[in-house]
């Protein structure tokens, strides 16, 4: 029988893994995502979240996709027991291991990951950060290569479409949970003030 982690459990296994404030934001940032896309769709947002936050939990110990992420963190994950729909999804949203994405929570890890990234990326350049950011402002960051160059424009524009969504309504759910959790991400932005 599977266990699931505690919220406060996961946390502290992230903690543990991951050193890097950027890295811990990212993985943050995308459990908010989760589980705004898991309340969307009447899902767990228990363990959606946790999928988002342990989802790149190794990539700072192991970030080498030929032996490393994520499976360090699979192994440690499994050895925990924790669900094996958890476990899978994080194992898909690396597509170079093969896995289908065959459950919902899958389908939103991958859509949401690059994305909740490249969300945080707008927000940290403007001086109101995440507050009235648009998805016709986030379109407009993502034609230009350059900016926050790392993250792929193809797994963006792959994932509405693998949970049956436009492109700007899948931005607005990420930019609303992403708000919703501005203190703990440090989105306010230069000439906001957290209220």
């Amino acid at each position: 029988m599977s266990t699931s982690l505690s919220r406060a459990e996961a946390r502290t296994l992230l903690e543990e893994w991951v050193g890097a404030p950027s890295l811990r934001r990212h993985c943050m940032a995308v459990e908010a995502s989760m589980r705004a896309v898991a309340r969307e769709r009447g899902a767990d947002e228990e363990s959606w979240g946790l999928a988002g936050l342990l989802h790149d939990m190794d990539y700072e110990r192991f970030p080498d996709p030929g032996t490393g992420h994520p499976r360090m963190a699979l192994a440690e994950l499994e050895r925990r027991d924790v669900d094996p729909a958890i476990r899978h999804a994080i194992a898909a949203h690396a597509d170079y291991l093969g896995v289908e994405p065959e459950s919902d929570m899958a389908r939103a890890l991958l859509a949401v990951d690059e994305l909740s990234g490249f969300v945080v990326a707008v927000a940290q350049v403007r001086p109101e950060g995440i507050h009235g950011m648009t998805p016709k402002s986030v379109k407009k960051k993502l034609k230009t290569p350059a900016f926050a160059a790392a993250v792929s424009r193809e797994d963006v524009a792959r994932g509405p479409g693998q949970l049956g969504m436009e492109l700007d309504d899948l931005i607005r759910l990420v930019i609303a949970a992403l708000e919703g959790e501005a203190d703990a991400l440090g989105l306010h932005g230069s000439a906001a003030a957290p209220s």
